[in-house]
């Protein structure tokens, strides 16, 4: 329990298994099937960060929707890198860009195949591994806590450590 949540109640299947001489216990957790969540998010080196989590795949209009809010959020000039996919690169938020540079928005993309340059990755990848316990895939609703936790705890109990950007 990493993150001082209420004990879920669960049932665990427990299998006997032998194997010559030897006989295995091995338990299981059954799991809801058929779910994912989607979450779209933003976060600088210094763990500032800005998400939404949805049931529903991520497309151009969540991504214009997120933006559009962030770019009336900002208090300074404020740069977002995003990678090459093609809901952000989609009409509706390319028709967008000016209005949102007005506003102190700037959109900038990194090099197409360039998955080591965009830091988010490092955040999922941290957290899938290291923070989402097995129990949280119980069901919908303790994955969906269990990821908005972490990214709520991002930067205040949980630091990442991106290395600085170096030009040179």
């Amino acid at each position: 329990m990493k993150r001082g949540r209420p004990p879920t109640m669960f049932a665990v299947k427990v299998t006997f298994l032998t194997v010559g001489n030897f006989q295995m216990k091995i338990f299981s957790v059954p799991v809801e099937k058929g779910y994912k969540i989607n979450i779209w998010g933003l976060i600088s080196r210094y763990n500032q960060k800005y998400w939404a989590t949805s049931e529903q795949t991520i497309d151009s209009r969540l991504v214009f929707e997120q933006l559009d809010l962030l770019s009336f959020q900002i208090t300074k000039q404020t740069v977002i890198l995003l990678d090459n996919p093609t809901i952000h690169k989609a009409k509706i938020i390319q028709n967008q860009l000016k209005s949102w540079e007005k506003r102190g928005l700037y959109i900038f993309y990194l090099p197409p195949y360039s998955p080591n340059l965009n830091i988010a990755e490092t955040l999922w990848h941290k957290m899938k591994k290291e923070q989402i316990d097995p129990i949280d895939y119980l069901n919908k609703d303790t994955l969906f806590y269990a990821v908005n936790q972490y990214l709520a705890q991002l930067g205040k109990v949980w630091k990442i450590n991106f290395s600085e950007f170096n030009i040179n």
